[in-house]
């Protein structure tokens, strides 16, 4: 399995502070956000790759933080700078994800994650749950705040998990259950992102794929336990930065 981590954005909500520096190489406690996204990867077996997809404006840091690393035992990690080089011309998380499918022709099972988003659910259940069900796998929180769900994808699932419908940044959400930036898909998925944009729909937010996708073939949510940080603004940062400051 390749992991994928999204990297590419800009972080505008964030300037001036992510200007010359991407977000998920700021520091939260002990460490920066990106090294609590890779303990979890690590954590999982059947990784034979981590791919980060990076823009052109912070490849090199990125690859600066790679090398600082010791991989002994572990996935190896590729920078991938998917060309891009400001706000105006960003590929949308579809596609980079698109991009990196195809500049390392994968033709596995792939787990897909935002790279700057720090998440306390257990990513090794949420596999498990992936291997059980082999259906692509999404991962779900209950959400009691409409103003949240209104910025998340919100799906309605059925007893088992099933997802029964799903929408994008709803204005009136049908559910309290909120989509999460990470997902499980299966090597024979792959190439329906290919269909995906070949009709014409966003390359933008991740949640629109599995939104479209759902449609066409069964597709699960992981139910789970825990939290997921959006770290999108410079008070939202301050404040987990103190809730991180002794961990």
């Amino acid at each position: 399995m390749k992991v994928l981590l999204l990297n590419a954005g800009y972080a505008t909500r964030l300037y001036p502070l992510t200007e010359n520096m991407p977000k998920s190489l700021l520091p939260l406690g002990k460490k920066l956000i990106i090294d609590y996204i890779l303990d979890s990867i690590d954590s999982l077996s059947d990784v034979s790759e981590i791919i980060l997809i990076s823009n052109s404006k912070f490849a090199s840091m990125f690859q600066d933080w790679v090398d600082s690393l010791d991989r002994t035992g572990k996935a190896p990690i590729c920078v991938l700078d998917d060309g891009t080089n400001s706000p105006d011309n960003m590929r949308g998380a579809i596609g980079d994800i698109k991009f990196a499918i195809d500049e390392k022709n994968i033709d596995e099972d792939i787990c897909i994650m935002a790279g700057d988003n720090i998440f306390t659910y257990d990513i090794n259940e949420m596999y498990g749950f992936f291997k059980q069900k082999k259906y692509d796998t999404l991962v779900a929180i209950n959400v009691p705040e409409k103003n949240q769900l209104q910025k998340l994808a919100v799906a309605i699932l059925d007893d088992d998990g099933m997802i029964l419908d799903m929408t994008e940044k709803p204005e009136e959400p049908k559910s309290h259950w909120g989509i999460y930036a990470t997902y499980f898909y299966k090597r024979d998925t792959i190439k329906l992102i290919d269909t995906y944009l070949e009709e014409g729909n966003s390359p933008d937010a991740p949640g629109n794929f599995p939104s479209w996708l759902y449609k066409k073939c069964p597709v699960y949510a992981y139910k789970a336990t825990g939290d997921c940080i959006d770290i999108g603004t410079l008070e939202n940062y301050e404040k987990t930065k103190k809730e991180y400051e002794n961990k």
